[in-house]
């Protein structure tokens, strides 16, 4: 079992995809080999003969007959990028404190944009899943931001019609929900309205959670669906008062926002939830060195798959 994947690790397989089926098998088998189609633990490998056509690494399940690799039933599955670049990548996303670009990816590891694009999107749907998703406890912070260009630096046709509501107008809106020293969960929400707020915060908070916010009036009321909420008034220069404040959702917000500025420039709100999926995932595991990162990252590639029929009609470069 491999307890320790690093960047020299990945290199020696990059152009080996017998070594690159072999690391994957090690790392989703740990305990033995178990088919994806009906969990059953009665396998047999088919041996290919010479001169036959049968896939290295393929197994039969002795209960339902069915015949998998290692990679069926992950967001490998029916790729024709090699293993080793899907390794690679991974481990590029997972180490790469303010993302990775697509167009980073496709000169990397020479792959067509497309490939890389939904290589990348395929990245992000594993890190979205759980454990990393459970509901948040103990002293909780909720706080939103906007993510979107701002109105001034646009063309003045859509300055005009974007300036209204202090730039706001048609940007994303987003909400934090971050423990303190613990995990985070961001939210897409189509409007910051009490009703959208506290829907996520009753999703995603335990009761028993207390409640840290500034003074946005979507918050009222908190204190009936938690044990307790706390609130540090922003627009009187109130920051912190003892132990309210929002300090640790606004340091979400500086990485999420240096990951859009720096890196992928823009995100379309069709697929904000998992560039959002990557930036949780990073923050839940920034005290995992980057090899454990990406062993986290590979441990949730199994399960449901990510597929696109028309990448052209739904895709936007970052």
């Amino acid at each position: 079992m491999t307890k320790n994947l690093t960047f020299t690790q990945i290199s020696a397989v990059l152009n080996d995809n017998d070594k690159a089926r072999e690391l994957l098998e090690s790392l989703r088998w740990k305990d033995g080999v178990v088919c994806p189609h009906c969990e059953g633990t009665r396998i047999y490998t088919i041996t290919p003969k010479e001169g036959s056509k049968t896939r290295k690494g393929l197994r039969k399940c002795g209960s339902c007959r069915k015949q998998f690799t290692v990679t069926v039933g992950t967001i490998f599955e029916g790729s024709h990028i090699s293993l080793g670049k899907w390794l690679m990548a991974v481990h590029l996303i997972c180490a790469s404190k303010k993302g990775m670009s697509s167009k980073q990816l496709q000169r990397q590891l020479d792959l067509s944009y497309e490939a890389a694009w939904f290589m990348s999107h395929r990245i992000r749907y594993a890190m979205g899943k759980e454990p990393l998703v459970s509901k948040l406890r103990g002293t909780v912070e909720v706080d939103e931001t906007f993510v979107g260009g701002k109105a001034k630096n646009m063309h003045r046709s859509e300055h005009k019609k974007r300036i209204t509501g202090g730039g706001s107008s048609d940007k994303a809106p987003v909400v934090t929900l971050v423990e303190r020293d613990g995990r985070v969960q961001t939210r897409h929400v189509e409007h910051i309205t009490a009703l959208n707020l506290k829907k996520a915060m009753r999703e995603c908070i335990a009761p028993s959670a207390i409640i840290m916010t500034d003074e946005h009036p979507s918050y009222t009321g908190s204190n009936r669906n938690f044990a307790d909420h706390q609130v540090v008034c922003h627009s009187k220069g109130e920051y912190v008062r003892g132990l309210a404040h929002t300090n640790t959702a606004e340091s979400v917000h500086a990485l999420l926002k240096r990951g859009v500025f720096g890196t992928y420039h823009h995100w379309s709100k069709k697929h904000l939830h998992r560039y959002l999926s990557e930036f949780d995932f990073r923050w839940n595991t920034r005290k995992m060195t980057d090899s454990e990162r990406t062993l986290e990252a590979l441990n949730s590639i199994g399960g449901k798959r990510l597929q696109y029929t028309d990448p052209k009609k739904t895709k936007t470069r970052d």
